[in-house]
Order: structure tokens, then sequence, then C-alpha cells
């Protein structure tokens, strides 16, 4: 499970063990997580622009994307092959996953 926080950091919890990851890649809050279908990975965006993808769960960086405006919302598709992006420029952007 993640939980994305105000103060720009995302959570990683396990849902049967104490453990608990801080993960630090934003600088600013952050608005939205989704994991893949796989479950082997996630992405999260925030108002600083980023789109950050991680592996579960220990939050090793996979990727970083800038975008041009807050990037408000992300979605995976059901393959966990492309990830889409909702800005405040009211843009959306599509990315293929490669990795």
């Amino acid at each position: 499970m993640c939980c994305s926080m105000e103060s720009s950091n995302v959570e990683v919890l396990h849902e049967s063990k104490p453990e608990k990851y801080q993960l630090h890649l934003h600088d600013s809050c952050v608005l939205s997580l989704k994991f893949a279908h796989c479950g082997k990975w996630f992405v999260s965006t925030g108002k600083d622009n980023l789109l950050n993808a991680w592996r579960t769960p220990y939050g090793a960086g996979i990727f970083q994307s800038k975008e041009s405006s807050s990037v408000l919302s992300c979605d995976i598709s059901t393959d966990d092959k492309f990830i889409v992006t909702g800005s405040g420029d009211k843009k959306a952007t599509l990315y293929e996953v490669l990795f």
C-alpha cells in the first residue's frame, strides 16, 4: 500500500508487516499514485511537475519525467505498457513503458 503526503513524501506500507518506507523524490505535494497491475512498480505525480516511477517495495527510482505544469492525475493501462497523466495546463500525456 502507498500513501501520498502533502509533505512531498510517499509512504509505502506492507499490509502484514510493520515495515514502512518513506520515499522522497518530489519537491512539493504529491497529488496522485497508481500501482501497476503486476504490483512490481508504481508511479507518483505532484505539484512539482514530476512523474516518478518506483520499484516496490523499497522505492528504487526507475525513471522521472518533468512536465510543463503540475501533474494532477495518472493512470496505468491494464497491460502495464502505458502511463497517462493529466496536468494543470489541461494536457494529457501518454508514456510508453519500456523497462
